[in-house]
């Protein structure tokens, strides 16, 4: 074999992008199981179960394939997670913008912000370490929902507010597989009807 050949087929295996998969039961299932090659992990859905069209406040996870964008990390509370994603900490004045008419909606702001904003630094410990997924970020559609995130689940898999969450032991084994083209592709399954009688 030429080695020009090799190199195509390198470069080909570079390109391509690992996906991770997030399977629900249903459309309403509040959680599912995230599949990453060999891994299997349960993880928590949003309360309104999945949705293709999601509405900002609706606390349904969108449906749909999402790159994987960043990782931020409390430092304070956690070492900084293994993986070839950009990692950066967040400090206590670190936001995001989920206020739909505002210029920087689903954007990181600085606290205190003059429109509505979610706080990063948070006492529940969920965004110890939280992955930003490329959802309604490029373009972004006003009130089509914001800050989705990839990041550590509350007690017993509670559902979350339209992310996707994970125990933090599986949520750092997945980010250290993923890199700068992973994706996460979140899928549903219908709802089984009942047979007739």
């Amino acid at each position: 074999m030429s080695l020009h050949k090799t190199g195509n087929r390198n470069a080909s295996k570079a390109s391509q992008i690992l996906l991770a998969r997030v399977l629900a039961l249903s459309p309403s299932a509040r959680r599912g199981i995230l599949k990453l090659g060999a891994l299997s992990f349960p993880c928590a859905l949003g309360r309104s179960g999945c949705r293709t069209l999601k509405r900002e406040g609706d606390g349904a996870t969108p449906i749909g394939t999402w790159r994987v964008r960043a990782v931020r990390f409390r430092a304070d509370q956690v070492r900084r997670p293994m993986t070839q994603l950009p990692a950066t900490p967040i400090h206590e004045r670190d936001g995001w913008c989920d206020a739909a008419a505002d210029r920087n909606y689903n954007r990181p702001v600085r606290l205190p912000y003059a429109a509505s904003a979610e706080r990063l630094w948070r006492a529940d410990r969920l965004y110890d370490v939280a992955a930003m997924l490329g959802y309604n970020d490029r373009p972004r559609s006003r009130g089509r929902g914001s800050a989705i995130f990839l990041h550590v689940a509350g007690p017993d898999l509670a559902p979350t507010q339209g992310c996707v969450a994970l125990a933090l032991p599986h949520l750092l084994r997945v980010l250290a597989r993923l890199g700068p083209r992973s994706a996460i592709a979140v899928l549903a399954s219908p709802r089984k009807r009942r047979p007739k009688r």
